[in-house]
């Protein structure tokens, strides 16, 4: 019998492009002889598309509800951020990765530096800005050039400005609230750039990778253009000592259940060259890309888990969670929404 999957992607984000080729990605692996899969595609403008053909809301609700499981391949603001998870769980039906708060505060790159330091995890000082506000000379004393600063609520590197003199805040938070208002400032951190991968098996067990390494050319940080136009070398395993590779793996999931994590996570690091052990988390990534050049699925390739069975293990972690015993949620509601 084959399980009816709906991919869901696109949407109306910055990083509708790459939500595209996440998508490519998973229906190029999916095993058609175990699901029967149907697309849906969130053009920019809002639209709906079901297998192509354009397709009014009530009606794409309607086909998304008659699916044993989802797979949001969703990146960004409209997908990533709970908004999509939260209409899933309104439809009742199982979808992949993420639950509606740890999308929406894995979002939120504020938020996740306060959940994550007040698990005792080591987060770069920081100040969150909302629109209008702009950095006191009490931020400025505080914290220690490079900063960055960056949209709170984005992804792949949108926005993100790195700036070497407080002369460049205006024009770098100018740039930034193009794609929120809400901006995080933060102290750059200085030390090897790492990479943990996540993953929940069906029977609940959290299992991180391999790490990886970024080497970077071109902007010197892990920009767009370096994630996705072939600026970064990825090294798995990183060249660590067993004993730091363990230390990394256990923050990657205490950031998993700091956040309450569901399916799967990128936790981005930076390891100090000197001082403290204790590695800096930078980012987490609650849908990470699934794309050919992406971390996560090279990654687990790296540790013997294909393309194919990493898109296995995510839709029956799914399945095996609809009653919510594998999270600790609540239980879906039954599938008795109507839709006009």
């Amino acid at each position: 019998m084959t399980t009816r999957l709906a991919v869901l992607y696109g949407g109306q984000s910055g990083e509708h492009d790459v939500s595209c080729r996440s998508a490519a990605s998973i229906l190029a692996h999916v095993d058609r002889a175990r699901y029967r899969v149907t697309e849906v595609l969130i053009d920019t403008d809002g639209g709906w598309h079901v297998d192509g053909r354009p397709t009014a809301l009530p009606a794409a609700l309607r086909v998304l509800r008659a699916q044993d499981v989802v797979f949001p391949a969703l990146h960004g603001p409209y997908g990533e951020d709970g908004t999509v998870a939260s209409l899933l769980e309104w439809l009742g039906v199982p979808y992949v990765g993420n639950g509606v708060f740890a999308s929406a505060a894995g979002m939120d790159k504020g938020v996740t530096k306060r959940l994550l330091a007040a698990e005792g995890l080591r987060v770069s000082p920081g100040v969150t800005l909302r629109s209008g506000e702009d950095l006191s000379p009490e931020d400025r004393q505080r914290l220690d050039l490079p900063v960055f600063v960056k949209p709170a609520r984005a992804g792949s590197s949108l926005g993100v400005v790195k700036v070497d003199d407080w002369s460049g805040v205006p024009a770098a938070l100018e740039q930034a609230r193009q794609v929120d208002p809400k901006v995080l400032v933060e102290q750059g951190a200085r030390g090897r750039e790492i990479d943990v991968a996540v993953l929940q098996h069906p029977d609940g067990r959290v299992q991180a990778g391999p790490p990886l390494e970024i080497r970077v050319t071109g902007a010197g940080f892990f920009d767009y253009d370096a994630k996705y136009d072939g600026g970064a070398i990825f090294q798995i395993p990183a060249a660590l000592d067993a004993a730091t590779t363990e230390v990394l793996q256990d923050r990657a999931i205490r950031a998993f259940h700091a956040l309450d994590c569901r399916g799967l996570l990128r936790v981005d690091f930076f390891l100090p060259a000197e001082g403290s052990p204790e590695p800096i988390v930078n980012e987490v990534n609650t849908f990470p890309g699934f794309t050919a050049a992406s971390q996560f699925p090279q990654i687990w390739q790296k540790a013997g888990l294909g393309f194919v069975d990493l898109i296995d293990i995510l839709i029956d972690g799914a399945l095996a969670d609809e009653d919510g015993s594998r999270s600790g949620g609540l239980p879906r509601p039954a599938r008795a929404v109507d839709l006009v």
